[in-house]
């Protein structure tokens, strides 16, 4: 009796060894495609971002939009914005496509929009100015907004805040590959 308790307790600590083996490889092995090492490429130190082209009818977007991207590269990334393109390590560069607007919801007697909806998307790329190879060459971004006239909110509007999720779009694709 006492010798099947022995045999019965190695048995467990065997069957918890071998668990806990199995627990630090499956841990470990979920911690193989992390790094410390930054998102961002670095043999980048700068960026000069020109004033996108704007190929719509939609005036001053291409300010709204290019000041949008400046602002989030100096928020969100190690670089530095340069005024300067002949001391800038990249340039970014790029052209909105398209602005597309539609109605969301109608209000039923007049046919008036209650909510509407308006799509940006542009066309960028991202060349290093000392290999000269593009890091991003002819991508496309698209980015959406609604807005409402019955809460003060235009067209003009919905453009800026689609500009703003458009800046971020582009900047999270100038990360690298994970």
């Amino acid at each position: 009796m006492i010798r099947n308790q022995k045999s019965g307790l190695k048995t467990q600590n065997s069957v918890l060894c071998v668990l806990c083996s199995m627990f630090f490889i499956l841990f470990l092995a979920g911690c193989g495609g992390y790094t410390n090492q930054s998102l961002y490429p670095d043999d980048v130190q700068s960026i000069y971002v020109e004033m996108f082209d704007n190929a719509t009818f939609q005036r001053d977007l291409e300010y709204d939009l290019t000041d949008a991207i400046a602002k989030r590269i100096d928020a969100e990334t190690p670089y530095r914005i340069v005024s300067d393109k002949s001391r800038a390590d990249t340039v970014l560069s790029g052209k909105i496509t398209g602005i597309n607007n539609a109605a969301l919801t109608l209000e039923r007697s007049s046919g008036r929009a209650l909510e509407s909806q308006t799509e940006v998307s542009v066309q960028f790329s991202w060349k290093n100015l000392k290999t000269g190879q593009y890091l991003i060459q002819n991508s496309t971004a698209a980015a959406t907004a609604s807005y409402s006239d019955f809460q003060q909110q235009d067209f003009k509007y919905g453009t800026k805040i689609a500009a703003n999720k458009l800046a971020e779009r582009i900047v999270e694709q100038m990360q690298k590959e994970w």
